[in-house]
C-alpha cells in the first residue's frame, strides 16, 4: 500500500495540472462578459429645493437657485423661457450639476407677480428626460396674483390647431402696440391649441396670438386677435380666437404629380434647344373628371398656333368640340372635353405649334396617345348634413394633403357626386360670409376684419373604386 501512494500522488497531480488551466481559461471568458446595465432612466428630473421657495412673497432678490436630484441642463433658454410679465433685459439662465441658476437682470416692480415658464426647457443630462410646462412664480408684494384666463386659438383656413404659437396680453388697445411693445402677459399654446394665463391681476387686456419671432412681437405670418378688451376676473369665460395671415402666402398652384416628360432627343445640346413639355397624363390615361393639361417648364410661351394642334380620337378621326385654353402666365395649355370612359384620344402637335422666350421649339412634330380611365376605376360618394345651417353660407371642402380638391356650395343638407377619384379625404365646413365661394382671410390694421371660418370635420371620407359611399354627418 504504501509503495502505491507515489503513483496516486504523481496521478493526482497530473489531473490537476490538465485542469487548472481550464479553469482558468473559463474564468478569463466570464469576465469578459459585460454587465446588462439595468432598467433604462425614465424619470424626469425632480425639483428638490428653490432658493427663495416657489411661490414667495415679498421677493427683493436678484438670483434664483432651482435645486434638481440629478445633473440637469437647460435647452435654449433664451428661446424657451418666458417670463410674465415680459422683462425689458431677460434674465441670464445658467446650468451646473444639480443646479439651475436664474439672475434677474431687470428692475423689479412693486406688488407685481412674476411667473418663469420653463416649459420643456429643462431636462436630465444622462437621457434628456424632460421635465415638461415647469414653471417658478413669485410676488414683489405681499400676496400672489391669482386670477386665471383661458381660451384656444385654431388655424381660421383649416380649423386645426397650430402649437408653435403664442398667446399675448397687452395693456394698450390701439394696433402699434402689437408691432412695437412687449406684451405683459405670454402663455404657450398646447397641441390642442389651448392657452392658459395664470397668476394674472384684475384689470382689461387686449389678447393677440402669433407664430413668435424671438421677439415676442407681431411677425407677418399666423397672427389672431380678439375682437374686444379681455377684462380678467374671476368670472371670465374662455375666447377662441382665428388665426390666418395678414399677406397672401400662398404659392403658386404646383403641377399634379406623375407627369409625362417627352424624352429629350439627341443628347443634352439638343434638348436644350427643344422646347420642353410635362403633360397631366399618368401612366397613359386621362382623367375623367380633369381636363388635359400642357405645362411649358423652361420659359413662357412666345408665340403659339392653335391651328396647329390637332386633337383626333384613336382612329384619327379629328374632334371639333372641345377648347384649347392659354393661362395668362404663357406657361400651361389646357384642353377642356368631356371625356368618355376607356376610350383612346391623339392629339398631333406640329413642331411649330409653339415657341418660348428663349425661341426654342420642338424638333420635329409629335404624336401623343392616350386613354381614358374607365367608370369603374371611380366611386360615388353621396353626403347628408341633416343638421346643417344654411343660413351661414355653408360651403363644403374636399381636403386632401392639405389642399382643397373640391368646393360645393350648399343649396341643400346633401351632396352627391357619381365620379369621384377613390383615396382618403378630409371634410371642411367654410362659413363663408361673403358668399364669394372661397375662404378670406381677415385685416387687422385699419379695418379690423376677422377671416373666415372653417370648422373640420372628424369623421373622414373615404371613397373606393367601383363603390358607393353614403354616409351621414352630424355637425
Amino acid at each position: 500500500m504504501q509503495r502505491s501512494l507515489p503513483i496516486k500522488i504523481l496521478f493526482a497531480a497530473l489531473f490537476l495540472s490538465f485542469l487548472l488551466p481550464q479553469l482558468v481559461l473559463n474564468t478569463g471568458c466570464a469576465n469578459q462578459i459585460p454587465p446588462t446595465g439595468g432598467t433604462r432612466d425614465s424619470i424626469p428630473p425632480v425639483l428638490i429645493s428653490a432658493k427663495p421657495a416657489d411661490s414667495s412673497i415679498n421677493f427683493t432678490g436678484k438670483k434664483i437657485i432651482l435645486e434638481f436630484n440629478e445633473f440637469v441642463t437647460v435647452e435654449n433658454a433664451s428661446q424657451n423661457l418666458l417670463v410674465s410679465p415680459t422683462p425689458k433685459i431677460p434674465p441670464g439662465v445658467e446650468s451646473k450639476l444639480r443646479a439651475v441658476t436664474v439672475t434677474i437682470k431687470d428692475t423689479l416692480e412693486p406688488n407685481t407677480t412674476y411667473t418663469y415658464d420653463f416649459g420643456n426647457a429643462i431636462k436630465d443630462i444622462n437621457e434628456s428626460n424632460i421635465l415638461k410646462n415647469f414653471s417658478y412664480t413669485f410676488s414683489t408684494g405681499n400676496k400672489l396674483d391669482d386670477l386665471e384666463f383661458t381660451g384656444k386659438v385654431l388655424i381660421a383656413q383649416s380649423g386645426l390647431a397650430d402649437s408653435t404659437l403664442i398667446a399675448v396680453l397687452h395693456r394698450k388697445g390701439d394696433d402699434s402696440a402689437v408691432i412695437k411693445e412687449y406684451p405683459r402677459y405670454i402663455s404657450r399654446l398646447d397641441k390642442a391649441g389651448n392657452f392658459h394665463f395664470k397668476n394674472l391681476p384684475a384689470g382689461t387686456f387686449y389678447l393677440y396670438a402669433f407664430q413668435d419671432p424671438g421677439s415676442k412681437r407681431y411677425s407677418d405670418s399666423l397672427f389672431a386677435y380678439a375682437d374686444s378688451p379681455i377684462i380678467v376676473s374671476d368670472s371670465t369665460k374662455p375666447v377662441i380666437l382665428y388665426a390666418y395671415t395678414e399677406i397672401d402666402t400662398r404659392k403658386s398652384s404646383k403641377p399634379p404629380g406623375g407627369a409625362r416628360t417627352p424624352p429629350a432627343r439627341g443628347g443634352n445640346a439638343a434638348a436644350d434647344k427643344r422646347l420642353r413639355l410635362e403633360t397631366t397624363l399618368q401612366a397613359g390615361e386621362q382623367d375623367l373628371l380633369k381636363p388635359f393639361e400642357v405645362y411649358f417648364r423652361t420659359a413662357p410661351l412666345k408665340e403659339f398656333d392653335s391651328t396647329k394642334i390637332i386633337f383626333a380620337d384613336e382612329k384619327l378621326k379629328p374632334i371639333t368640340n372641345y377648347r384649347i385654353i392659354r393661362d395668362t402666365s404663357n406657361t400651361k395649355l389646357t384642353i377642356d372635353y368631356p371625356w368618355v370612359e376607356n376610350t383612346g384620344y391623339t392629339i398631333i402637335v406640329d413642331k411649330d405649334f409653339a415657341s418660348d422666350t428663349a425661341g426654342r421649339k420642338l424638333l420635329k412634330s409629335d404624336t401623343l396617345e392616350f386613354r381614358t380611365r374607365k367608370q369603374s376605376e371611380y366611386g360615388s360618394i353621396r353626403l347628408r348634413f341633416p343638421n346643417l345651417d344654411l343660413s351661414k353660407n355653408p360651403v363644403l371642402q374636399i381636403v386632401q394633403n392639405g389642399e382643397v380638391i373640391t368646393s360645393h356650395v350648399f343649396r341643400s343638407r346633401d351632396y352627391y357626386v357619381k365620379l369621384y377619384t377613390p383615396g382618403e379625404y378630409d371634410l371642411r365646413i367654410l362659413y363663408d360670409d361673403n358668399k364669394n365661394g372661397i375662404w378670406d382671410r381677415g385685416k387687422f390694421f385699419g379695418t379690423r376684419k376677422q377671416p373666415e371660418r372653417v370648422v373640420p370635420v372628424t369623421r373622414k371620407l373615404i371613397v373606393k373604386a367601383n363603390w358607393d359611399a353614403e354616409v351621414d354627418i352630424t355637425l
